[in-house]
């Protein structure tokens, strides 16, 4: 006799789905713009370092001050004859080096490219309602020359903090200063020394006296005003000083002292070390 077949019946229990495993799937969409910006930001950033690679060794054609300038002639019809000729940093006299490290930068060999003790007496000169004073380094303002803008945004300050920074970690002091007397303005249209020399006093560079060299550096604030070849008296009187400054300095024992790394950037060399643990 067959027995009776039974039905059996099994109670399930809806279970609810692990939310917490789908949340952690799910991407943040805050979270994944912030890792993209940051993303594309840091690509930017290694990508600005090509170019200061790039003229740690090879002549630099030109600057964004040179096209910022051409432009504005553009813009204005006007007819300016651009000059400009590299000189390397061997054909530069050491007088016009230690003029614009004594006229605009006399830390110059010890900084990493800000003048902190510089910044803080241009901050307390300036609050005290005197004439507004910078404290642009060398470094600064070849950051600025050659790859910036020359507004005062709070952006172009931020990229060329950032590009100072890059500048002194891969190039030697030496480059930093040639590079710097090879794209400078020394009247519109005039960049470079081996260009102001012959504008300003018909003669090359090599063959600068040390008060042509300090008229050069002390004009160097207000260059396409003020003529080298005849400045006003107050650039005159400053000249005096820079040669003085420059006598103080060391003259050429301060250069050969810079030069002292070779071809190495500041903070790789023995020098640089040896400095720092005596301070």
């Amino acid at each position: 006799m067959k027995t009776p077949a039974r039905w059996v019946y099994t109670a399930t229990h809806s279970i609810p789905p692990d939310t917490t495993a789908v949340a952690g799937r799910r991407a943040n969409p805050l979270k994944t713009i912030l890792r993209k910006t940051a993303k594309w930001l840091l690509i930017l950033l290694l990508l600005s370092l090509l170019p200061v690679l790039l003229f740690r060794w090879v002549p630099v054609p030109g600057s964004m001050l040179m096209l910022e300038r051409w432009v504005e002639t553009r813009s204005d019809d006007r007819q300016v004859d651009f000059q400009k000729r590299w000189l390397p940093y061997r054909a530069i006299p050491d007088n016009i080096k230690m003029a614009v490290i004594a006229a605009e930068d006399q830390r110059f060999a010890e900084h990493h490219g800000f003048d902190i003790r510089a910044i803080q007496a241009a901050i307390e000169h300036n609050q005290r309602g005197g004439s507004l004073r910078g404290a642009s380094t060398l470094s600064q303002q070849v950051a600025k020359n050659l790859f910036l803008w020359s507004d005062r945004s709070w952006l172009r300050k931020g990229l060329e903090s950032w590009f100072t920074l890059a500048i002194e970690t891969l190039w030697p002091k030496q480059r930093i200063l040639e590079v710097y007397l090879n794209i400078v303005e020394w009247d519109e249209g005039v960049f470079g020394i081996s260009a102001a020399a012959q504008h300003h006093f018909g003669i090359a560079a090599g063959v600068l006296s040390d008060q042509q060299a300090a008229q050069l550096a002390a004009v160097l604030p207000n260059p396409r005003r003020w003529s080298a070849a005849s400045p006003p008296p107050h650039a005159l009187q400053r000249s005096r000083w820079i040669r003085q400054q420059s006598r103080q300095l060391g003259g050429a024992h301060y250069l050969r002292q810079m030069e002292a790394g070779g071809d190495w950037p500041q903070w790789l060399t023995l020098s640089h070390w040896q400095q720092q643990l005596n301070k």
